[in-house]
């Protein structure tokens, strides 16, 4: 047995809260060392555990622990859509959190999904399929030719065209 040397074995790293490893890739999926996450669990506990710090980087905080995570685009998936009471237009996010949408952030992907900026502006959230499909269900024609977003007797405008969002 050879002593340590303070160095990982070959085709190792250590792994720090600076260098954990754990990635979020463009598609809202985790990895860890290249490897997928696939445990739902893990997947979930993750989502839930995201932050963004002060400084813009983001971390899985869970108890005690954290360790700073790379996010290659969107750090949050919108999963749902809902209109409240005082007819505002609401989303909820992976993280289990809930905010009012930014409309004037909404944008169109390449790929042709919706996303938005949340968590005070300082990060992208993208849609989920459902929520896409939901959010839809909320738009209407203008009366000068672009799309409203309908929340109960309120008309928001809709910064996104119908072509933008036609396949």
């Amino acid at each position: 047995m050879q002593p340590p040397t303070g160095q990982p074995p070959p085709g190792k790293r250590w792994h720090t809260r600076e260098d954990s490893g754990i990635r979020l890739d463009a598609a809202l999926r985790w990895w860890h060392d290249d490897e997928p996450i696939q445990h739902p669990k893990i997947i979930e506990l993750f989502n839930s555990s995201l932050v963004l710090d002060e400084a813009g980087r983001y971390q899985l905080r869970i108890g005690n622990d954290w360790c700073y995570v790379q996010v290659e685009d969107a750090a949050y998936e919108v999963r749902t859509v809902d209109v409240t009471q005082d007819e505002r237009v609401s989303i909820r996010l992976s993280d289990r959190t809930a905010e009012a949408l930014d409309t004037a952030t909404l944008r169109v992907a390449p790929d042709g999904v919706l996303a938005c900026h949340v968590k005070q502006g300082r990060a992208r959230a993208r849609f989920s399929r459902d929520a896409q499909y939901q959010l839809g269900q909320l738009l209407e024609e203008g009366p000068e030719g672009g799309l409203v977003l309908c929340a109960g007797q309120r008309r928001l405008p809709f910064p996104v065209s119908l072509d933008a969002l036609s396949p």
